[in-house]
């Protein structure tokens, strides 16, 4: 709710898409509740290893980072790599881009949540968090946007890089058709190049509810594995699919007094975000 609401707010202040979707990601990277930042998962070397990335559907503008340490928002690194020079950035080499250009920096300890420190010392069986985070928005402009933030996958091997900072794989956005985020097991998201092919299925004036549950029929028809995603078409419609067991969802549209917060799929009238 905190994050919709944070994203809402740039909107209705007149703000970008993508200063929306890096306000609402920033909200979930602060929250040790997700798989993103302060309550990433451990790799095997017990360390927080993030990935990030942004896209906008105007120009087609992206940025990326992934295996970065000591970076509170990997989001806002993404952006500013968007906003200078499309490009992927890697460990050190992105962890210098965000000191050089005042991303808040922390000691890489200090991310690693108090459940995540204490399950890798006492060694105990320690339960994956896939709650990678992701979020899309559309803007008074027409302008498009889409983020993903993860701490990728429990006990993943150092320097693993999965789908969230993949353009076409966990994010995508073009103004034309629309904008998504996914989230689930990498290795299987990124063989079907996920969002880019819900974004694809929006042809044809197709709605974002059917997209993305098509999307997900095809990941589940070709790979193993669980995922999910949220889709925003240009007209501002609404839609999300998964094959895992839940999957938490909300938005905000001119329509809704509060936001909708979903856990699960439920039967729901699709609201217009204009």
């Amino acid at each position: 709710m905190a994050a919709v609401e944070a994203g809402w707010a740039v909107l209705t202040q007149g703000g970008s898409a993508q200063e929306a979707v890096e306000a609402a990601i920033r909200v979930l990277e602060a929250d040790p509740t997700f798989n993103a930042s302060l309550g990433a998962t451990l790799n095997n070397d017990g360390e927080v290893e993030l990935d990030a990335a942004m896209m906008e559907g105007n120009t087609l503008g992206w940025g990326a980072v992934a295996a970065v340490q000591g970076v509170r928002h990997p989001i806002s690194v993404a952006r500013k790599i968007m906003n200078e020079k499309p490009r992927f950035l890697v460990a050190r080499s992105a962890e210098r881009f965000a000191a050089d250009n005042g991303v808040e920096m922390c000691v890489k300890e200090d991310l690693v949540a108090d459940e995540q420190r204490q399950q890798w010392q006492e060694q105990q069986e320690v339960l994956d968090r896939p709650n990678t985070i992701g979020c899309v928005a559309l803007d008074a402009s027409g302008t498009l946007a889409a983020g993903t933030s993860t701490g990728g996958t429990t006990n993943q091997q150092a320097g693993r890089v999965g789908d969230s900072a993949v353009v076409g794989c966990g994010l995508y956005a073009d103004n034309i058709l629309g904008a998504c985020s996914t989230t689930g097991d990498g290795e299987s998201i990124i063989p079907v190049v996920l969002a880019k092919t819900a974004i694809d299925f929006l042809n044809g004036d197709r709605h974002p509810d059917e997209a993305a549950q098509m999307a997900i029929d095809v990941l589940a028809s070709k790979v193993a594995g669980e995922a999910g995603c949220i889709v925003l078409d240009s007209q501002g419609r609404v839609g999300w699919a998964y094959n895992s067991q839940n999957m938490a969802v909300a938005y905000m549209t001119e329509e809704l007094d509060r936001a909708a917060v979903f856990t699960k799929k439920e039967s729901r009238q699709l609201q217009k975000a204009l």
